[in-house]
This record gives structure tokens, C-alpha cells and sequence, in this order.
């Protein structure tokens, strides 16, 4: 336990005003020892505030890179570099949150079905067709890359009334 602790590098989560989660990340080009080191900061930090996922810009990178794990069980990661959207089936509405917005918490509508075309960490294409909550985190981590929050995705109305309330976006 000891060991592991010591290797245990948790990253400081930016806020929902900081630049960087308001630009398009870049693509991944080059799979070294960095890239795997950004992947396990990733996941301490998921882990340590209870996330069910997060991408690189919620750490200061611009980078083309998530995890998503929503059973939050240890070894159930998927990580996702270079995502792309390739199809998106039916309509589900699900209240979401984000490690970079806390203690907001908001019904947002996505695609019940995804098709999502990525590469893992040694730059090996794959294809994952997903559902339910693992297709709403993908979306979620993906709209991270693209410069976009989930609260984004709400009624003027509703982003109006977040704006008047005490701010929880910095």
C-alpha cells in the first residue's frame, strides 16, 4: 500500500473558468513514457475526487485524451486518445456533473447510443459501441476535448439562472 501511494500523483482539477476548458485539444501524436504518465495522473486524480471520468484539459492538457469508468471499479478503465464521434443513436436524459463545475448537478440530454473511434495508450485503433451511462461519460470526456462543458448543453434559461446564482465556475 505503501508503494502505491508513493507513485500516487494527483493532479489539481481546473475550474470551470479557467482558458483551457474552452479550447479544442490537441491530437496525441507521439505514445511515449509522458503520454502513460499523463494516463496514470489521470486516473489518480478521477479516483481521488470520486469522478467517473475526466479528460486532459481538466488537469492543464491540451490533449486528445480521457478515461472513462463509471462503475468506478479499479481496472474497468478505458482510456481514449484521439476519440472520434462516429455515430450517435437516440435521445436519454441523464443528470450529470463535472469535476471541473462541483456541486452542480443537471439533467442534460445526449445520445442513448454511441459509436466512438479512439486509440489506447500504445496508439492501437479500436472501436467501442456503447450505451446507457458508459455512452454519456464518453460523450461528456469527448465534449471536454472539443472546448465544451456539460452545462453547455442547457437551456439559455437554465445557463441564465447559473450565471445569477453564486458562482461555483471558478
Amino acid at each position: 500500500m505503501v508503494c502505491w501511494l508513493a507513485q500516487m500523483s494527483v493532479q489539481r482539477v481546473c475550474m470551470g473558468s479557467h482558458p483551457i476548458l474552452r479550447q479544442k485539444a490537441q491530437p496525441v501524436e507521439t505514445f511515449s513514457q509522458s503520454l502513460r504518465r499523463l494516463a496514470r495522473d489521470l486516473l489518480d486524480t478521477m479516483y481521488a475526487n470520486q469522478g467517473v471520468g475526466i479528460a486532459a484539459p481538466q488537469v492543464g492538457y491540451s490533449l486528445q485524451i480521457f478515461i472513462a469508468n463509471p462503475s468506478q471499479e479499479r481496472g474497468e478503465e478505458l482510456i481514449v486518445i484521439n476519440p472520434v464521434l462516429e455515430k450517435a443513436i437516440g435521445r436519454t436524459s441523464i443528470t450529470e456533473g463535472c469535476l471541473s463545475i462541483p456541486g452542480i448537478w443537471k439533467p442534460i440530454k445526449r445520445a442513448k447510443h454511441i459509436c466512438m473511434r479512439g486509440q489506447d495508450i500504445r496508439g492501437k485503433s479500436f472501436v467501442i459501441d456503447a450505451e446507457g451511462l458508459l455512452a454519456v461519460v464518453l460523450q461528456h470526456e469527448f465534449d471536454h476535448l472539443q472546448g465544451r462543458l456539460f452545462i453547455d448543453r442547457l437551456s439559455w434559461l437554465q445557463r441564465r439562472a447559473l450565471a445569477s446564482a453564486p458562482s461555483r465556475l471558478e
